[in-house]
């Protein structure tokens, strides 16, 4: 089942009031997000990310901002007219359960719509978000992602 952006903005706040705004980020946002996503990788969640592949993934990344502090991030990786990729998907602890992580997804794929790309694909470890968001592990013909992994750490 796919989900429209408005049952992921119906679903989004489940009666919370909203303290945050997404929008587009931009090259300013990048200490914060660095900050953010080594959060993450100490925890052994995300991929390091260098300031220089930060400043790639900016112009088709998105931010959730609150009290003027950003506490989510999210890119959109191109790699075809095929096929893009969810990256550095980061939500701060403090922020979960807000619908941010969502948000942030949706604005991923709609931007990957706004481009045209036919498939949209995330790699992780927490699959029933993701499922949550509408993606699947399959896609019509049955369509599935393989990986190997050439050595034990990043």
């Amino acid at each position: 089942m796919t989900l429209t952006a408005k049952d992921l903005t119906d679903s989004m706040t489940d009666g919370k009031v909203c303290d945050y705004v997404v929008r587009a980020a931009c090259r300013d946002d990048i200490p914060q997000l660095k900050s953010l996503i080594d959060q993450f990788v100490q925890a052994n969640r995300l991929l390091p990310r260098t300031t220089d592949e930060l400043s790639d993934l900016v112009p088709f990344g998105f931010v959730a901002e609150s009290d003027g502090q950003i506490v989510g991030f999210a890119a959109l990786e191109i790699y075809s007219a095929k096929l893009a990729e969810i990256r550095s998907l980061a939500v701060h602890q403090a922020h979960h359960g807000k619908g941010i992580g969502r948000r942030l997804v949706q604005s991923c794929v709609d931007l990957a719509v706004q481009r045209n790309v036919l498939e949209v694909m995330a790699i992780t470890s927490t699959d029933g978000f993701f499922k949550a968001c509408g993606f699947d592990f399959t896609l019509p013909g049955e369509k599935k992602a393989l990986f190997i992994q050439t050595r034990d750490e990043y």
